[in-house]
């Protein structure tokens, strides 16, 4: 039996990554593979550091995910697959993979995952995690600066360049295609409650 694959989109800092957490959390992580989209940025390494920089890391075409698709058609098959690491220090692809095996559930995270027809065909259910501007950026600008190694100076820039108009673009239509939009800026308790026991009906059903 397939898989059964939640999108959840929004924009950097809706809430994603808590949410998904939280999700994994509740339906237990011997029925879960959670998989994120930032593993399948390009790798840059060919590129000086300085050049890597300068790229827009908000458009879609940064993102493999021809190999994201694949990944997605080979564990519907039962197949395991190597999930590709990604070092945003460095805008490179690290060496090494992450092995995963097919589980009921695949839980899928990202930014940009509905504004890919391939990818967005591909999710049983879809999650758009509505978050207002200023909280995202505040939680992006904690989360680059504590873990990617950026500064306050940086982050700043990138949103104000790349972030916030790719939001717009690319990010924002994505809830036209939502099943589900829901606040990042509450509680997800109930929302994921929810959403588990119509996971667990629907996969009885397949």
């Amino acid at each position: 039996m397939p898989p059964f694959i939640i999108g959840v989109c929004g924009g950097s800092g809706s809430g994603k990554t808590t949410f998904c957490r939280q999700l994994v959390k509740y339906l237990g992580t011997d029925h879960v593979l959670h998989i994120s989209q930032d593993s399948y940025y390009k790798d840059l390494s060919h590129l000086p550091f300085d050049q890597r920089e300068k790229i827009n890391f908000d458009h879609p075409d940064i993102i493999e995910f021809p190999l994201l698709v694949s990944h997605l058609d080979e564990l519907c098959l039962g197949k395991n697959v190597a999930l590709p690491l990604y070092d945003f220090a460095k805008h490179s692809r690290m060496m090494g993979n992450q092995f995963a095996t097919p589980k009921p559930i695949v839980i899928l995270e990202g930014v940009l995952l509905f504004s890919d027809s391939d990818t967005e065909k591909r999710i049983n259910h879809k999650v758009f995690i509505d978050t207002s501007e200023q909280v995202r950026f505040e939680r992006r600008l904690k989360r680059d600066v504590r873990e990617r190694g950026r500064t306050p100076e940086s982050v700043h820039s990138q949103f104000n360049s790349t972030v916030g108009p790719m939001h717009n673009i690319f990010v924002e239509p994505g809830k036209t295609k939502a099943d589900q939009i829901i606040s990042g800026e509450q509680s997800f308790e109930q929302v994921i409650e929810d959403l588990s026991l119509k996971i667990i009906k629907e996969i009885w059903t397949l």
